[in-house]
């Protein structure tokens, strides 16, 4: 990521060296639509015949998938993390004069606005699917909406120009969370005597419940169509859903009985944590104990559970099996 970093920041700095015909006294790209290039998703930009806007974020601090407002300033000169440049080319530009890892030698850049302060507002908002039969909800992806406000460029004349509002445009992204919440073993889960932890797991994800009332798994046969009952909470029985990032590794059972704390690998990509339950609503554990041949078998089930994540959050099934434990 590193390198397309550095080439995008000499591309900024690039001064355009011909004249062209293109003479320019307002931006407006209000029609274009929103891009970002797939090596480098910190390059946004809005391409128009011979007119390119380029907005530049940080890695991992820009578009956020979070349903919330982010506002980015415009350092003072315009040359920090955070960059809007507007520009005119001699000729038609295309998406590989901006994201190309060796920009094409034409068009040439004729004139080059840079923006010298002003702040970046970035409003994200979650796309939600409807309930499936059995309640669960997923997150779909995003909608980012960009917009500028006080933003100043200076143009090569020395003269500033200043937008009260100038909108940018909009991003949309797609995703599937949870993309699965299917288990190995869906019959069966397990359990961390030491932690009161029970969780069930596939190699890529798992469900969890943490510091678990010992009052739910007593050894004793609970009556017919009255199964233990408590709230999920936010210290004793907290759920969480927690995925592997890519190429750190894969769930194993030696992964959840190591005390307090967790394994260093495989590495945490998305890490939701339940609400909290409301009597007789939503956010319940329901334990059912039965006994054979000596042995007792605790079936625990997660009632009306939201997982959340910031702002953002999914619906597990109305009523999902954890698994059994003995």
């Amino acid at each position: 990521m590193k390198k397309f970093t550095y080439l995008l920041l000499f591309a900024l700095m690039l001064n355009g060296c011909d004249d062209g015909d293109l003479t320019v006294d307002q931006i407006d790209f209000e029609s274009v639509n929103s891009q970002s290039c797939t090596l480098n998703e910190n390059l946004i930009y809005k391409l128009k015949n011979q007119e390119a806007l380029l907005l530049q974020l940080v890695e991992n601090a820009g578009i956020i998938e979070d349903d919330s407002t982010y506002k980015y300033n415009i350092e003072p000169g315009g040359k920090g993390n955070y960059r809007v440049v507007y520009r005119a080319y001699d000729g038609t530009v295309a998406t590989d004069n901006i994201c190309g890892t060796i920009p094409p030698s034409t068009p040439k850049v004729s004139e080059e606005w840079l923006a010298t302060s002003g702040v970046i507002n970035i409003t994200s908002k979650q796309k939600t699917s409807a309930p499936a039969q059995d309640g669960s909800t997923k997150i779909e992806g995003y909608n980012h909406s960009i917009n500028f406000t006080n933003i100043t460029f200076l143009l090569p004349s020395g003269k500033e120009q200043t937008y009260p509002t100038y909108p940018f445009g909009n991003l949309s992204s797609t995703l599937s969370i949870p993309a699965s919440l299917v288990f190995a073993t869906p019959e069966t889960a397990y359990k961390c005597d030491d932690q009161n932890r029970v969780y069930n797991f596939t190699t890529s994800f798992f469900i969890m419940i943490d510091n678990i009332s010992p009052d739910l798994l007593k050894n004793e046969v609970t009556p017919l169509g009255s199964p233990r009952r408590q709230l999920v909470g936010t210290t004793t029985n907290r759920v969480v859903y927690r995925t592997v990032k890519e190429s750190t590794g894969s769930f194993s059972r030696a992964y959840f009985c190591n005390g307090t704390s967790f394994p260093s690998t495989p590495g945490i990509d998305l890490d939701f944590t339940a609400d909290s339950g409301v009597e007789g609503q939503s956010g319940i554990i329901e334990v059912v104990t039965e006994e054979v041949a000596g042995v007792f078998y605790h079936t625990i089930t997660l009632k009306a559970v939201k997982m959340r994540k910031g702002n953002s959050s999914f619906s597990l099934p109305t009523n999902f099996l954890l698994g059994k434990i003995s």
